[in-house]
């Protein structure tokens, strides 16, 4: 999360980045997967990656989070959002008591380091309980607009704390479950409910971004403005390195199967080599997909 990440799914963003425009359209169309949506796909998952890792950076020790550090050393925050909190900073929680935490971006807009302007409140609750390996977070959003995008719903995410190996230290897991709802400008509306389980593979523990070494795994829904649903499942666990950025796509490695009116696409990040390519594949033809950051 971070740069212009994340992430996890970028999806068939792509499709118009690859061959010839005129080629691409005429297949895509043909076959139910049209560049417009792609772009919509794509315009949702860096949302909800944004989001993500805005919620999981405001979480620190001070709130009874296991495996947090009292503040991170790369933030993702920016300095135009004013984050508060219930009860106050400084004040010690009781254990079992409902903590509110308020990332207030403001009404002009508000920019992230990855360029993507955030107006409006993220309202993040959970139950103070510094004991406990496995904390369940829940985050709303009030008048917020990601890129003039209207977002509405919720987000939950269960962090649990892995049990330590002779292979591996204890790390977090995050299982996140979403059911949203997005406007665009144009007065489209697109929901979105699905799942992800994002587990740090490498880099953890050191407060730093750009050594982090993500898997990624889950499948999710979209349903379209006319009521058509597609279907996103990650087949082959999506490998992200911020080690690629900002010269490479974080997207490394790992492999998107998408399925709608019974049509089947894929979209293949690679073998974990940092470049900026992927694969799209559908009806057995193959164009080569330039990703951006």
């Amino acid at each position: 999360m971070k740069i212009k990440i994340l992430m996890f799914s970028t999806v068939l963003s792509l499709l118009a980045m690859s061959c010839s425009k005129e080629d691409n359209s005429d297949v895509i169309d043909k076959q139910y997967f049209k560049a417009d949506e792609a772009v919509v796909n794509a315009k949702l998952d860096i949302m909800n990656d944004d989001l993500s890792q805005l919620v999981e950076e405001n979480l620190t020790t001070d709130d009874g989070i296991t495996g947090k550090s009292t503040q991170t050393a790369q933030t993702f925050s920016p300095a135009c959002a004013t984050i508060s909190r219930v009860p106050a900073f400084g004040t010690t929680p009781t254990v079992g008591s409902l903590i509110t935490k308020t990332i207030d971006f403001g009404t002009v807009g508000c920019a992230l380091p990855n360029g993507n302007i955030l107006k409006g409140k993220i309202v993040i609750t959970f139950i103070y309980n510094p004991s406990a390996t496995t904390h369940t977070i829940n985050y709303q959003f009030v008048n917020f607009y990601h890129n003039a995008i209207l977002v509405n719903g919720n987000k939950t995410f269960t962090r649990v704390m892995s049990t330590a190996t002779a292979a591996s230290t204890s790390h977090p897991i995050v299982t996140m479950n979403m059911d949203m709802t997005a406007t665009f400008p144009d007065g489209r509306i697109f929901t979105r409910v699905g799942t992800r389980v994002r587990e740090i593979i490498e880099g953890y523990g050191n407060a730093l971004l750009s050594d982090n070494v993500y898997k990624v795994t889950g499948s999710w829904t979209t349903t379209y403005p006319n009521a058509s649903v597609q279907t996103s499942t990650i087949t082959t666990p999506i490998i992200v390195k911020f080690s690629c950025y900002p010269q490479f796509s974080i997207l490394s490695k790992g492999v998107i199967t998408f399925t709608r009116d019974n049509k089947t696409a894929t979209l293949d990040y690679g073998n974990g080599t940092c470049d900026n390519l992927a694969v799209f594949t559908i009806n057995g033809l193959t164009f080569n997909i330039v990703l951006n950051n």
